[in-house]
């Protein structure tokens, strides 16, 4: 079965970038990501760029409006995902709770939705 893991973290913790604390939490992050695709589980996962980077589209009253940013404010963001096939939601919990910034972040594992 495939699931989702979205990653969530507060922007403001966690090691600067540059500093050798976030080279470390970065090669924990290939690690991770490496170990996924050498069990055979991973099928896809990217980072996204910072919120100040988003735009979000809404539609009221038939007229499409964008916005530079988040859709709300938040203390966790979203940071990018990882899509696995594993046997069952908890191997794929298990998987979560690997990820590497979970000490100030958390990750939300949902299944996907097939369909017929």
């Amino acid at each position: 079965m495939q699931y989702t893991l979205l990653i969530y973290a507060d922007p403001t913790a966690g090691p600067s970038p540059g500093s050798p604390e976030f080279q470390e939490r970065h090669d924990a992050w290939m690690s991770y990501t490496q170990a996924m695709i050498d069990a055979g589980v991973h099928i896809a996962g990217e980072a996204l760029q910072p919120t100040q980077a988003a735009t979000t589209v809404r539609q009221r009253d038939g007229e499409t409006l964008t916005v530079d940013g988040p859709f709300a404010e938040t203390k966790e963001i979203l940071g990018g995902f990882y899509i696995l096939d594993t046997p069952n939601l908890d191997d794929a919990l298990t998987w979560a709770g690997r990820a590497p910034h979970l000490g100030e972040g958390s990750v939300e594992v949902r299944p996907v939705m097939t369909f017929a």
